[in-house]
């Protein structure tokens, strides 16, 4: 019986009206949840209740809940499986979920796989998957039951589709089917232990309870190593006579097991009697005194205090007394002949020592002479370092103008070609007025004329040799321009690589330098410095690879010391591509990747980069041309 009390205002009548429809709802979704097992039309008719009511009605979910898992709370052996609460939405017992404490399958072995029933279980208590009994039952929309585990399988597949009838399956439309399961729990079986004598025939629900108290189930021995697994109910008399029970030693009163008792007599009793070793009359003692006794023991064996002298007596402490009286004669002999074997060593050790010690003195002025020799070398190699660093800072500052002279000399060079074509057709009219004053004219006075002739052309020969020169110096500074990389690379191509090796064998060009690159525009400058001959330890047998930092226009925008990865790379022509590189990250406390004083700092790299062995056998050259790579890691670089 149900009164409605209409109030004036339309928001009061709407809420009570709303909560009639949602006390309607939850009584129809509690009498359907009782025919789930019918088939699947009612499931899917609950499913579709169940959505569509949520979905008029988000506010009234919570309240649902709670009255679903206070009806559940109330069956005996039915626990309802948690679900969330999703606003807007309906409920979705989606196989992720973690099933309540109290649900009846918990992880692990379950008992009901070792089971016999009483009767032939019927199909309709079998998973359609597995087809063994189900577990935490769930029925799908359209009728068919799986266990748990097996229909969180199915859905976690891309397709998920029923095994039966191949209908998509989805989370929201599977249900926990607590009438199948309390039809399951009521089904008797077999004790697992009927074997042993146990005539109890449990239902699945009584089964772990009673399983733990059976009297017939073979449990584990309490003492920690015993085998044996009696039967519970002969458990209390199997502790009583195991072999591995303890009992408390009669010597020390501590706990030891049957087992042990002779070990523990023979190795570990501290108040195990055993006899004296010396075969004293004391009789036995204690193990913990016998050290004791053995300190005092009147028939210890003991040795002649001047046995380092090379007295043999051995005896007892008495006799020790009695042979030390008698034969002191002896002692005294013995204590003189040793007196003089010691004496004659030590003049022996004196003798090697007076040696050593001048071996040592020897060794002493080798050293000091080998320091000079050492500080002499490092101060002519400092003056060479100082020449070298004056002339590469020379070097680079010819780079550097040379560049600089680039935009001149671009804007120039029309006007130079143009110039260069006029000379040379003076030039050919000079030429040709000279063969024709040869020719026509053999006077005194042509002679003169020929000579300023001569003269004016030699002039213009040698301004062309000039222009000539500048237009190949323009060319080569092009060429530099051209190859300018301002990406964190640099492939630097060598050509006639016979002919330069042999001028750095021969001494002529020890090294040569690339063309400079930079991280970016505004970034570091860089160039790479190689040694077709080697340096220092690579001299003669490798080829040696350096990466050298150069003063920019922009160092002072940039972060000091350079600390960016560097990898120098000799390319491989041939068809495998088999690179040689090396990797190294520059050492912040190295003048190398300060911030350049000079045109550029000192080289910093690989000294035995490849050996010449190896040239030779790859492909690294080709048409005697090699190719170096240098590459700069920027990843975390920061530009200005």
């Amino acid at each position: 019986m149900f009164s409605f009390t209409l109030a004036n205002s339309t928001s009061v009548s709407l809420s009570l009206f709303l909560a009639f429809l949602n006390f309607c709802r939850n009584v129809l979704l509690d009498w359907t949840r009782c025919f789930w097992s019918q088939g699947g039309v009612l499931g899917s008719a609950l499913a579709f209740i169940s959505r569509t009511s949520s979905s008029f009605y988000p506010d009234s979910s919570l309240e649902h809940l709670q009255h679903k898992q206070a009806m559940s709370a109330s069956l005996p052996g039915v626990v309802e499986e948690p679900c969330q609460l999703q606003h807007g939405k309906q409920f979705s017992l989606h196989p992720s979920h973690r099933t309540s404490e109290k649900t009846l399958v918990k992880p692990g072995p379950s008992p009901w796989k070792r089971c016999q029933f009483m009767v032939p279980l019927e199909d309709k208590y079998r998973c359609e998957a597995c087809k063994d009994v189900l577990q935490e039952p769930r029925q799908t929309a359209c009728g068919h039951r799986f266990c748990l585990q097996c229909i969180t399988t199915i859905l976690s597949q891309a397709r998920p589709a029923c095994p039966i009838d191949d209908e998509i399956l989805r989370p929201d439309e599977v249900f926990t089917d607590n009438c199948c399961r309390r039809e399951i729990l009521v089904l008797r079986v077999h004790c697992p232990n009927e074997k042993h004598g146990c005539k109890t025939n449990p239902s699945l629900s009584t089964l772990s309870e009673h399983l733990s108290n059976c009297q017939w189930e073979p449990v584990q021995c309490s003492y920690h190593g015993c085998p044996e697994r009696p039967l519970r109910k002969f458990l209390e008399q199997h502790i009583a006579s195991c072999p591995l029970r303890q009992q408390s030693c009669k010597f020390c009163l501590l706990p030891v097991s049957l087992t042990d008792t002779k070990k523990h007599y023979e190795t570990q009793c501290q108040k195990y009697l055993i006899p004296c070793p010396n075969h004293c009359d004391e009789g036995d003692i204690p193990r913990d005194e016998l050290p004791t006794h053995l300190s005092c023991c009147p028939y210890r064996q003991a040795e002649c205090s001047f046995s380092i002298c090379g007295c043999i007596y051995k005896g007892t402490r008495q006799g020790l007394k009695e042979h030390e009286e008698s034969a002191l004669q002896n002692h005294l002999a013995l204590i003189t002949s040793r007196n003089t074997d010691l004496e004659l060593k030590v003049a022996v050790f004196h003798s090697q020592l007076v040696e050593r010690g001048q071996v040592i003195e020897q060794l002493v002025q080798k050293v000091r002479q080998l320091e000079r020799e050492t500080l002499a070398q490092g101060q002519a190699g400092s003056k060479q370092e100082a020449r070298l660093s004056n002339t590469q800072r020379l070097l680079a500052m010819q780079t550097e103008k040379l560049l600089k002279l680039h935009d001149v000399m671009q804007l120039a060079s029309k006007n130079d070609d143009e110039h260069v074509l006029s000379m040379r057709e003076d030039i050919g009219n000079l030429k040709a007025r000279v063969e024709h004053f040869q020719e026509n004219h053999k006077s005194p006075t042509q002679d003169g004329n020929f000579g300023t002739m001569e003269s004016s052309l030699n002039r213009h020969n040698e301004q062309l040799r000039q222009h000539d020169a500048r237009l190949l110096d323009m060319d080569l500074r092009f060429q530099v321009m051209e190859t300018t990389s301002y990406t964190s690379k640099l492939i630097w191509k060598i050509r006639d690589y016979s002919r330069r090796k042999l001028d750095a064998v021969a001494g002529k060009t020890l090294s040569l330098y690339s063309q400079p690159f930079y991280t970016s525009a505004f970034g570091y400058k860089m160039c790479a410095r190689v040694y077709l001959n080697g340096d220092g330890m690579g001299r003669g047998s490798h080829l040696s690879l350096f990466f050298v930092i150069m003063r920019g226009e922009y160092d002072a925008l940039l972060l000091w010391p350079f600390r960016q990865r560097v990898t120098l790379t000799l390319m491989d022509q041939g068809v495998g591509r088999k690179h040689l590189s090396d990797t190294f990250k520059p050492d912040p406390n190295s003048t190398s990747f300060s911030r350049p004083a000079s045109e550029m700092n000192i080289a910093s790299g690989c000294p035995l980069f490849v050996s010449h062995d190896l040239l030779k056998t790859g492909s690294y050259v080709c048409d005697d041309t090699i190719f170096i790579k240098v590459a700069v890691d920027n990843s975390d670089l920061v530009e200005p």
